[in-house]
């Protein structure tokens, strides 16, 4: 009996040193859908992760809910309409979700990062009563389709018109049967420079994006959009007779400048190539100032996320 009880004592005292990974594993959803085998739970059972925070350059072992309410402040403003703010929870969660699925983060023994260049934006400091409270009330709410979450995609301005995700991303695979082009129906409030936009690039920018973007030319003789997809946006280039891929070039060229391959004007002039365009962002799945608008009109959180895409549903995960 005197090992035994020390087994227990020893088994308790490992639980409390490592909580949130040592509590047993609540039940899974009735979906079909399972939770990634990375996430850990608190002694509460609440699911959890391990989170490479880059401005303290330590990992966080935090609940998912508590990161997704810094993921939230970060990708949207916290002064938005909830129901706007609980539709990009709801992405955001599927995001991490699909993302411990499928991935490994680039910082050691980390699940996810803050890095927004490896996940999503996030802003612990700005996170306010609006935000958790569209983290609450969307608590373990994710997009699937079939038994599968999906790549929540989302970006801040359609243009008018979402994007199917070959021609907003360059993606490989085959085209997800859940993303849909879609009115993007975005509020009139949203800014001037993120409903359209203009850049001048030198020839030299140019030619430099072009050979990131796997195009091989040594000068800049002429620019022309090749190939426009079903949304209007440019699919391929001609810069000086080779073809290159519009989404690969603006990522590049510098999305912030280039903002959306939904193009109005691409002209080469004086060896300076000016363009123009409608909206920000790749535009596959949701709008957020679509999210705006529609919240602004009325519709749920839920209304908003469907109409973005397709052949899915929101599922109670956790």
């Amino acid at each position: 009996m005197g090992n035994k009880t020390c087994l227990v004592a020893l088994c308790l005292s490992v639980a409390l040193l490592f909580g949130c990974s040592m509590s047993e594993k609540p039940e899974e959803s009735k979906t079909g859908l399972t939770m990634p085998e990375k996430v850990q739970y608190t002694q509460d059972g609440e699911p959890a992760l391990k989170v490479y925070v880059v401005e303290t350059e330590q990992i966080e072992t935090m609940p998912l809910e508590e990161y997704l309410c810094g993921v939230l402040a970060g990708e949207m403003r916290n002064d938005w309409p909830l129901e706007a703010l609980k539709a990009q929870a709801i992405l955001a969660r599927t995001f991490v979700l699909k993302f411990m699925e499928e991935k490994e983060s680039r910082y050691e023994g980390a699940d996810i990062s803050t890095d927004v260049e490896e996940a999503q934006a996030y802003d612990a400091g700005a996170v306010n009563e609006r935000v958790r409270e569209a983290v609450a009330q969307t608590k373990g709410m994710v997009l699937a389709s079939g038994d599968e979450l999906i790549y929540a995609w989302f970006h801040a301005h359609s243009g008018g018109t979402t994007a199917g995700a070959k021609e907003g991303l360059n993606w490989k695979a085959e085209e997800p049967a859940y993303i849909k082009i879609a009115q993007g129906q975005e509020s009139e409030s949203a800014p001037e420079e993120t409903k359209a936009w203009q850049a001048t690039f030198t020839a030299e920018e140019v030619i430099a994006a072009a050979r990131e973007a796997g195009a091989s030319i040594s000068e800049l003789t002429s620019a022309s959009v090749a190939k426009r997809g079903e949304s209007g946006r440019a699919v391929t280039l001609m810069l000086s007779g080779t073809e290159v891929n519009a989404a690969d070039f603006r990522i590049a060229i510098g999305s912030t400048r280039m903002r959306s391959t939904l193009l109005t004007d691409f002209v080469l002039e004086n060896g300076r190539l000016t363009m123009a365009g409608k909206g920000y962002g790749h535009g596959v799945g949701m709008s957020q100032w679509g999210a705006y608008g529609q919240a602004e009109a009325g519709r749920s959180a839920e209304e908003i996320v469907l109409s973005y895409y397709q052949n899915v549903e929101i599922v109670q995960m956790y």
